[in-house]
């Protein structure tokens, strides 16, 4: 059972926001959704086990999701003409052949960041939806708890009932007034696979991937857009380096020790096309573009020793002065240490934002410092940070890795 309950999980995590999506579609309520979805989770711990795990589960839990609906449908006593509608139409659908996901996903991502909610509502609402991922694991990303995420989520379902919001992808006038938020979670999904803040897994490709996926199909529909091919640029660029981001065993490979020839040059020529897109458009490069143009110097240098620290520098400027947070000031500190005469300062700029607290709860500001008073020999201190880091770590295998370090300082190691 305990086999069952892993592999559903697994399942669930990887079809779930489909199912949901599908769900959302059919009854157009999203909180009906996921109790359905729920309710199908729990038929296939019961049948599962006797009749085994079906060749596509995702379309197994769909089916009985949908199911329950007509049948609940059917059982109230006052069926209103919407409710039985829905439930002819449903009648007459073949069980398999359901909507293709790709729009069902679109729609759920444009419902979830429908104006009448706001943005931080927008965000959290959609990672747990769309990506579903954890109260824990979205708090992470937003820099926040867990009580005001699971608020947020709950407020946003119920503001979203109230006002009767369709469940659809909306008119093409009101495109832009959702684009940002749209980008936002898109960005945010993607990163939550890039560097997965929790679990045993380092890598999420599954999310990331869901991610360039809906940029891809959002750049189409809004093609003169140039933040939307800023952010297919930076994801393009960045999954360009998948295969050469762990080991054999999984653990992290840091970018100055990553083969390069493992890197998919493709996908790198696919990420500076859409760069060119966002320059082609004559209207400068956004907070996305930005660090697409960043990712692109890393991707484009023959090797770690090679890389132009000066421009990234000029770049993370631009970016700063966009958005001046203190995650990109700590990534500017980064590529300030690989400048000339630039690791004391930039070590000084990471006390700053340490001090500022607003990065208390994550692990990057202590795991930058280690790196940084390694490389100035200071070997007794990196070990301390490296294990404040390890501490803060929410990814199992990157706590794991992190101890590893500070273990090999203890023992003489660099």
């Amino acid at each position: 059972m305990d086999d069952l309950a892993a592999t559903l999980d697994a399942v669930w995590r990887i079809e779930g926001p489909r199912v949901v999506a599908t769900l959302a579609r059919v009854t157009g309520d999203l909180s009906e959704a996921e109790d359905l979805a729920q309710d199908a989770v729990a038929e296939a711990l019961r049948v599962w086990p006797e009749s085994g795990v079906p060749r596509n589960p995702g379309a197994w839990l769909t089916t009985v999701a949908r199911r329950r609906a007509v049948d609940g449908w059917r059982r109230r006593a006052a069926l209103d003409e919407r409710h039985r509608t829905m439930a002819h139409q449903l009648d007459q659908e073949d069980d398999a052949a359901w909507e293709p996901i790709e729009d069902d996903l679109l729609r759920l991502v444009f419902t979830a960041c429908h104006p009448v909610l706001a943005r931080e509502a927008q965000v959290a609402l959609t990672l747990r939806v769309v990506a579903g991922l954890s109260t824990t694991e979205i708090a992470r990303l937003l820099l926040s708890t867990v009580p005001a995420v699971q608020q947020r989520i709950v407020r946003a379902k119920r503001t979203l009932s109230e006002a009767r919001v369709p469940f659809e992808v909306p008119d093409h006038t009101e495109w832009s007034t959702r684009l940002s938020a749209v980008l936002t979670v898109i960005y945010l999904l993607y990163t939550e696979g890039y560097a997965a803040s929790a679990g045993d897994r380092w890598v999420r490709r599954d999310l990331a991937q869901e991610a360039l996926r809906l940029g891809r199909v959002v750049s189409r529909l809004l093609p003169r857009e140039p933040e939307i091919h800023g952010l297919v640029a930076l994801m393009e660029l960045q999954s360009s380096r998948f295969a050469a981001r762990t080991d054999r065993h999984g653990d992290p490979v840091t970018l100055a020790h990553q083969d390069r020839r493992l890197w998919d040059r493709s996908q790198i020529a696919r990420g500076v096309e859409a760069l060119e897109r966002v320059d082609g458009l004559g209207r400068g490069r956004g907070p996305y573009a930005l660090q697409a143009a960043i990712a692109a110097c890393h991707a484009t240098a023959p090797s770690f020793a090679a890389t132009d620290w000066e421009r990234i520098l000029v770049l993370y400027d631009a970016l700063a002065a966009l958005v001046p947070g203190p995650v990109v000031r700590l990534n500017r500190a980064a590529a300030l240490s690989m400048t000339e005469g630039g690791l004391e300062p930039a070590l000084a700029e990471i006390d700053r934002i340490d001090a500022e607290g607003t990065l208390a709860r994550s692990h990057l500001v202590a795991s930058t410092r280690a790196d940084l008073l390694l490389r100035l020999g200071r070997t007794a201190e990196a070990r301390g940070q490296f294990i404040a880091a390890a501490e803060l770590a929410g990814n199992d295998l990157e706590r794991a890795w992190l101890q590893a370090r500070a273990a090999s300082l203890e023992f003489g190691s660099s």
